[in-house]
């Protein structure tokens, strides 16, 4: 069993202080005072000439050393707070502009921009959970079966599989995704989703310059656990466990493990490759026989 940790430090988005050589413990500290700076003061959106003269480097060599060390740069490390703590507020009662307002933005349509560019859907989507929200739906052949592509005009929303383990049909294949999202609007264009499940599942198509849009529409818990689960490396497999210490909810295994369950768009968001703290494969929504498979 892999440690989540360990995991993601190979990816480069985590670093081990502890682990540091000495010689690089300088580049570290001002490291260190950039994330700092950046969790205290994100409200002011500060830029990078600000963050720069903050710790006594030039703007390029601060950009260059902070992406080195935490593999985003100080401006994406800013929106990722300024994400975080925008869905906070509109899983409360905050309206759009006062969410704007209170995370730093000038106005909505600054907000607006940030959600469609990281998330792919508007923080009006967000807030709604799906509602209104107009789907369109396909089934399409795949490595693993038969799936079910659920996509929005920004990106792919869910991704299911018919369930033969248990003799599920089309009808209530669809039927389980639908009842995540009951609001929504459902059309059937198999058109639109065949080139979305052509690029997931032939790997020629796979590239780093022309991604996958995913629409994640949960509880800020789940897609917290959901964008986890995109940090696994190929190859590698965690526990719920690491999952929960590595959102800082070391004591919600649990409650990893429904949202882990809940995950909408498999295949894609690897919820195939968490497995139980002994080893063993635990449950899967869309059959054990497929689980494994997967993990093949």
């Amino acid at each position: 069993m892999l440690n989540l940790a360990n995991a993601v430090d190979r990816t480069g988005l985590q670093r081990d202080p502890s682990q540091i050589p000495a010689s690089s413990a300088k580049d570290y500290e001002i490291v260190r005072r950039i994330i700092s700076f950046l969790s205290e003061h994100w409200t002011e959106q500060p830029d990078l000439e600000l963050l720069s003269a903050q710790v006594g480097l030039s703007p390029a060599h601060c950009q260059k050393l902070f992406k080195r060390w935490c593999g985003l740069s100080p401006k994406e490390f800013l929106q990722s707070i300024t994400i975080d703590n925008a869905r906070t507020l509109l899983d409360g009662s905050a309206s759009l502009l006062e969410c704007a307002h209170e995370v730093g933005m000038s106005g909505a349509g600054r907000l607006h921009d940030l959600f469609v560019d990281h998330i792919a859907m508007t923080p009006g989507d967000y807030k709604r959970r799906g509602e209104g929200l107009a789907m369109s739906y396909g089934f399409h052949g795949s490595p693993f079966g038969e799936a079910l592509v659920i996509a929005t005009d920004r990106g792919i929303a869910g991704m299911a599989f018919v369930n033969e383990d248990i003799g599920q049909t089309r009808t209530e294949a669809l039927a389980d995704m639908q009842r995540r999202w009951p609001n929504a609007l459902y059309t059937e264009q198999p058109a639109v989703t065949a080139p979305l499940a052509a690029h997931c599942f032939e790997s020629s198509k796979w590239s780093p310059d022309q991604p996958v849009r995913l629409v994640m529409i949960g509880t800020d818990f789940e897609v917290r656990v959901w964008e986890t689960l995109l940090k696994i490396p190929m190859g590698r497999a965690v526990s719920y466990t690491d999952i929960a210490r590595h959102i800082g909810k070391p004591s919600a295994s649990r409650a990893v493990g429904s949202a882990v369950g809940r995950n909408p768009i498999s295949f894609v968001v690897p919820c195939h490759r968490v497995l139980r703290a002994d080893g063993s494969l635990g449950g899967y929504h869309w059959g054990l026989t497929r689980k494994r498979a997967l993990i093949g």
